[in-house]
């Protein structure tokens, strides 16, 4: 008789750990609270106009066509490569359009930013070989096994632990190499991409340059909720079961081992469970009698976000699919984040618009804008003045930048912020990521893929390890899938 597995939630994680156990042979169950199959990874189409209205950034997307070769090698996933990563203005009125490839961007740092060009290309030359280096160590296995981490890639991964910057940060390194301050706010800005400051997360997080600027981020055709939609339909193609509006409320356990789940429905009988919720609210509501790792959950969360979806009335030639309105002042704005826990007066501005690639995703003439700025976790702002003071402030530096009235075009607005992505995500006050990385024991810090104290149960997703974002969900899936290989030698 096949072992039963029941997975909680549906993000990317989630699914791809769905696909990884039923490539195992395991009768598979996900079971997700809201309607929509796919986490934080769902369009929405309103009045001619679509958004996807959660992540933006699509890098490594042969990892995603991997995780679904495994089921059916015949799968097609297209997208398309973008031969640029990001346009960046800045508030003295000057703009970066950012190509992607090692060589575009070193000809563009130097000629535009003036920066030194064996300085720049020592660097673009150290993250990737750091990013080749640490993947097979910190982010393909689990660091909580130690037959995971005896490894010939281990030994390889130490020989470089004088290139990593282990006592910097971020933005230390950054500064070392760079002499254009706003060449070193466009490296710092990819400490966002898990929710952490520049200023505090580790110099090891350059590594995500290797992904943004040396390979390049990509969009799928049809948009990013084609990631979670051809995960999902490939799943249920294979025999995975899906239960939507039905939301866990615990997980059953006796004698140290996971029994099944109880959802509002109904109560399941599973010999495996897999929790995609985030790690805190995992504990907190599905397993509140179960002792804590309270060390890992007291950890300075990520940030969280507020967004407006906005149908804009107009095409604009000056914008690209990824576009970045920086503040003046980073630093500032990161303190705001994450000591006064306020939302800065300058924000900087991200704005992402896949019907520059897509054209159907908005009527013809007009632009679907996806507008964030980070934001703090919910600690009890007034929310409500708060996001009406930041809408204001973001319609006058985009007008400001682009010498356009915006607000005449917005024709169509929708709005998510902490509380939501709270409420409807489980993200613990809001944040994103679980945890930030504004610690140079980040990455230890993380919680494990597996429980030291229920045989049988699992975690997936961006709140536990390797982290924060698409690529490395779908590697804490593959990490659950070797866990569960191992704890049971006879499948």
């Amino acid at each position: 008789m096949r072992m039963k597995v029941g997975i909680i939630g549906s993000g990317i994680g989630a699914l791809a750990t769905a696909i990884e156990l039923r490539k195992l042979g395991l009768e598979v169950s996900v079971f997700e609270a809201n309607d929509q199959i796919g986490g934080k990874i769902v369009e929405e189409r309103l009045e001619g106009f679509r958004f996807d209205m959660g992540p933006s950034v699509f890098t490594e997307p042969e990892l995603l066509l991997d995780l679904l070769k495994g089921l059916d090698q015949n799968v097609i996933f297209e997208y398309h490569l973008l031969d640029e990563s990001c346009r960046y203005f800045f508030n003295d009125g000057s703009q970066i359009k950012m190509p992607t490839q090692k060589e575009r961007v070193g000809n563009t740092l130097v000629n535009e930013l003036n920066e030194n060009r064996s300085a720049v290309t020592g660097y673009l030359n150290r993250v990737e070989k750091n990013y080749r280096a640490i993947y097979p160590v910190f982010i393909k296995i689990s660091l909580h096994r130690w037959r995971h981490l005896i490894s010939k890639p281990l030994l390889s991964a130490l020989g470089r632990l004088f290139k990593y910057g282990l006592h910097q940060t971020m933005h230390q390194q950054n500064k070392r190499y760079f002499v254009n301050p706003k060449t070193i706010q466009i490296f710092d800005r990819l400490a966002t991409y898990n929710g952490s400051s520049p200023y505090a997360a580790p110099a090891m997080l350059n590594i995500i340059s290797q992904l943004e600027f040396n390979l390049g981020p990509a969009l799928p055709k049809g948009g990013m909720a084609q990631i979670t939609k051809r995960a999902h339909e490939l799943a249920a193609a294979h025999g995975v079961r899906f239960y939507t509006n039905e939301r866990v409320t615990s997980i059953q356990h006796r004698n140290q081992r996971v029994v099944g789940l109880q959802t509002l429905k109904n109560s399941y009988t599973f010999d495996i469970v897999v929790s995609n919720m985030d790690i805190h609210y995992t504990y907190e509501k599905l397993l509140p009698h179960l002792k804590a790792p309270r060390r890992l959950l007291k950890q300075e969360k990520s940030s969280s976000a507020v967004v407006f979806y906005w149908g804009i009335n107009k095409c604009f030639d000056q914008l690209g699919v990824h576009n970045i309105f920086f503040a003046e002042n980073y630093k500032e704005e990161f303190k705001a984040i994450f000591e006064t826990k306020t939302l800065f007066d300058d924000p900087t501005i991200y704005v992402h618009i896949s019907s520059k690639v897509e054209t159907t995703d908005a009527p013809e003439g007009k632009e679907n804008w996806f507008v964030m700025v980070n934001a703090p976790i919910d600690v009890g702002q007034d929310w409500d003045s708060e996001i009406q003071l930041l809408r204001k402030r973001i319609v006058h530096k985009l007008s400001k930048a682009l010498h356009t009235q915006i607000e005449p075009l917005i024709e169509l607005e929708q709005i998510n912020e902490p509380r939501l992505i709270d409420a409807k995500y489980s993200g613990k006050q809001g944040s994103i990521y679980g945890n930030a990385s504004n610690n140079k024991f980040a990455a230890f810090l993380r919680h494990p893929n597996f429980s030291k104290q229920l045989k049988g149960l699992y975690f997936a997703g961006v709140t536990v390890h390797p982290g924060g974002g698409i690529p490395l969900a779908i590697n804490s899936a593959k990490i659950v899938a070797r866990c569960v290989k191992e704890d049971y030698p006879g499948l």
